[in-house]
């Protein structure tokens, strides 16, 4: 089309706002914008005529304001946002926002990510701001397409493009995907629902021609047969309707191809398994207080003459769509059993569904200034925002800018993160293995720390590092729970490597030394030396903060003190129960002896807990450092460990008189038959002996025997040896030992 016919269509279209000087103006501007970009004449030429083409759409089919069709025309030939200042001198803020949106959705498409994405859909509207942006982006789209289907026609049957075409097989694959994912939900969205419609069909053309066809060939082939049927069908609906005094005209529609190819694959039928092929549209002339009434005395005249589908009901009349859209749709069943969809709306509904909330607007009196604008453009982000249970119509949340941030990978990849994420929020999104090794990256080519906090729209590349590991000051600002999980987890693994090579350390260190590492006794002198934790202690082991000859000491100080015993909690006894005496023993290296007696004063003892002693025992004296003397059987498993380290602390030992006043642990383990009754026959045993304290007893059974661990007070081994021998006695008992 030659642009001068444009340019008259467009004058026509909106002559109450370009007449005489400021319709000139207007076009010299363009002329003026577009001769002063670098692309060769004939691009502009054509620029200009898509800017155009575009604005008629926009007047015509979506009835924006002049100020929007105003910011289409230029929005061509202003890509730089330091035109702006100029354009709102000179033609206001309102313009000078909207060109704002666009550029800034124009950069949004330079990131080359893939539009095909629910992030991508939010993010446009985010990075819209007004949502006149959208609407011109939807009729720009539109004007595509339509331009788009026409060459897609020349060859239809084929399925082939003109190789004259100015757009490229690639290029009409790439928007008409655009319009299926992208701008057809968002036209539905703000009621454009004629727009919508013809989106999808186009993009169905092109992307799978084959479908289309064969879908619009059925359709050719019983056009007529489904004409004649929508006429006996609207006949008597005619007639009962004027009899009711209504003023109205009746529509017979057939579902769009889109919509039809869409009933096909989701009930898994051919064409003729598609049931609801066409539907009625009555659309009634009625004023504005009597709308509803009317409406639903149409719906009951239909229900009378068919028999209605009551699941199939939507009532849009009582609670309009947030997009402004009004109407009662019902299902009925019709000649032939056939179900037939019928749609009932007023001649203002019908406007609305056609051209969406401009023309909802437009009814409600809004006739420009900045309130009403401002009332319209709110209804719009209202309507985006809303959601619904429409296919690929997730929901557009309120607070979307405030509660979500989209960020790019230098492919053009989006991710969705909450608000306040950093760098390493989004390392971890993209991968745990990026994350732990992340040491910085480069926002919109700028450095950028680990920590820096992320808004919508950055181009973020990722910095690694071999050497790098996650650390626990990164919790400190991550935000996302992935992230915070995520090195939770890899300082766990790394705790627990760094203890087990530690373990491996001390365990080298001290079998060099020949001595042998005991478990309880590093815990204490992990304590000892001031640790809290012990994955401290280990880890500085590893990262060799800690000078291993210094842990042998302290654990050998540890060992002299306490070797071989546990908590005692036998009682303790004073020196008057001891005297000092010769005896001609040969066991130790003093010639001296101590004589348990009840005459000895001003010595202490004790009695190890891991021999535990008693009356009649053969015994010996340890001398400790801190703790006095500890009283050993000679036959104690730590005996020869002490003789042979510490032999000069051996001191002879041995029981004197009748013994002391009190009663001593004995430790007896016993083994039997796992039989019924056994351990109450061991504790009746017990019971009857009137000198025995039972201090604990457990047993535990596997593989029919069962094991005891008996825990009795006595005062001396001759009692001992009698509750042995009475133990063994039992049936089943196979063996008691001490």
């Amino acid at each position: 089309m030659k642009i001068i016919p444009l340019y008259k269509e467009l004058r026509s279209l909106q002559a109450n706002t370009f007449k005489g000087e400021h319709y000139r103006e207007l076009r010299r501007d363009i002329e003026r914008m577009a001769s002063a970009s670098t692309l060769p004449p004939a691009e502009q030429q054509a620029q200009v005529i898509h800017a155009i083409e575009t604005a008629i759409i926009v007047s015509r089919e979506i009835g924006m304001s002049p100020e929007g069709i105003k910011a289409c025309l230029i929005a061509p030939f202003c890509s730089d946002t330091s035109q702006i200042d100029h354009i709102r001198k000179k033609m206001g803020e309102s313009i000078a926002t909207i060109l704002e949106g666009i550029i800034s959705v124009q950069q949004l498409y330079h990131k080359n990510t893939s539009i095909k994405t629910d992030n991508f859909r939010n993010l446009l509207v985010s990075f819209a701001k007004d949502m006149r942006v959208i609407l011109l982006m939807i009729a720009s789209c539109t004007n595509m397409m339509r331009k788009m289907s026409v060459l897609c026609s020349e060859d239809k049957e084929k399925g082939e493009y003109s190789d004259n075409s100015e757009y490229s097989p690639e290029f009409m694959e790439r928007i008409a995907g655009e319009a299926s994912f992208l701008y057809a939900p968002l036209a539905h969205k703000l009621g454009l629902y004629k727009i919508k419609s013809e989106l999808e069909d186009i993009s169905l053309k092109i992307l799978e021609h084959d479908a289309y066809y064969h879908i619009k060939e059925k359709l050719n082939t019983t056009k007529q047969a489904r004409d004649k049927y929508i006429d006996n069908f609207i006949a008597p609906v005619e007639q009962k309707l004027k009899e009711q005094g209504l003023k109205f005209h009746i529509k017979g529609r057939t579902k769009s191809i889109h919509s039809i190819w869409q009933k096909m694959k989701n009930q898994k039928c051919d064409f003729e398994g598609v049931y609801d092929l066409f539907a009625i549209r009555i659309i009634l002339d009625s004023p504005l207080q009597k709308e509803k009434a009317q409406c639903w005395q149409a719906y009951s005249i239909i229900t009378d003459m068919y028999q209605p589908n009551p699941r199939r009901l939507r009532d849009w009349l009582s609670i309009p769509k947030s997009n402004g859209y009004e109407s009662l749709h019902i299902t009925v069943l019709g000649q032939e059993q056939k179900w037939v969809e019928v749609q009932i709306r007023t001649e203002r509904m019908d406007d609305i569904a056609e051209h969406g909330l401009a023309a909802h607007w437009r009814y409600k009196g809004v006739k420009g200034g900045e309130r009403g604008i401002e009332n319209w453009l709110s209804s719009i982000r209202t309507a985006l925002e809303e959601g619904d249970s429409m296919q690929m119509m997730d929901q557009f949340k309120t607070d979307l800018q405030s509660d979500e941030v989209y960020i790019f990978t230098p492919k053009g990849d989006l991710h969705k993160l909450i608000a306040g994420a950093t760098v390493l929020d989004f390392a971890y999104s993209i991968h745990t293995n990026i994350g732990d090794h992340c040491t910085g990256a480069i926002v919109n080519d700028k450095n950028a720390p680990l920590r820096q906090k992320l808004v919508s729209g950055d181009q973020v590349t990722i910095l690694t590092s071999a050497s790098q590991t996650p650390k626990a000051a990164w919790l400190e600002y991550v935000v996302t729970g992935k992230a915070k999980s995520k090195i939770r987890q890899a300082l766990n693994e790394m705790q627990t490597k760094a203890t087990s090579m530690a373990k491996e350390i001390l365990e080298r260190k001290f079998r060099n030394r020949k001595i042998e590492l005991n478990g309880n006794y590093l815990n204490t002198v992990i304590k000892k030396m001031g640790y809290k934790d012990p994955n401290e202690f280990y880890r500085k082991v590893v990262d060799d903060q800690l000078d291993i000859n210094d842990i042998i000491e302290q654990y050998q100080l540890v060992v002299k003190r306490d070797l071989g015993e546990l908590e005692n909690t036998a009682p303790l006894h004073k020196a008057d129960e001891f005297v000092w005496g010769n005896s001609g023993r040969e066991e130790g290296t003093s010639g001296e002896e101590l004589v348990i007696d009840r005459n000895i004063k001003g010595l202490d003892y004790t009695l190890a807990k891991c021999c535990s002693p008693i009356y009649g025992d053969n015994i010996f004296g340890f001398v400790t450092i801190n703790n006095g003397i500890r009283i050993h059987r000679t036959n104690c498993p730590n005996a020869p460990a002490l003789r042979e380290k510490y032999g000069y602390r051996i001191v002879k030992a041995r029981w004197a008189g009748e013994g002391s006043k009190g009663t001593y642990p004995i430790v007896l383990h016993i083994v039997g038959n796992d039989d019924l009754g056994v351990v109450n026959n061991i504790s009746s045993i017990l019971s009857k002996d009137e000198k025995v304290n039972i201090r604990s007893f457990s047993i535990d059974s596997h593989d029919g025997l069962f094991e005891g661990t008996l825990t009795i007070m006595l005062t001396d081994t001759r009692q001992l040896d009698s509750i042995v021998k009475k133990l063994r006695t039992v049936k089943g008992v196979k063996n008691v030992s001490r």
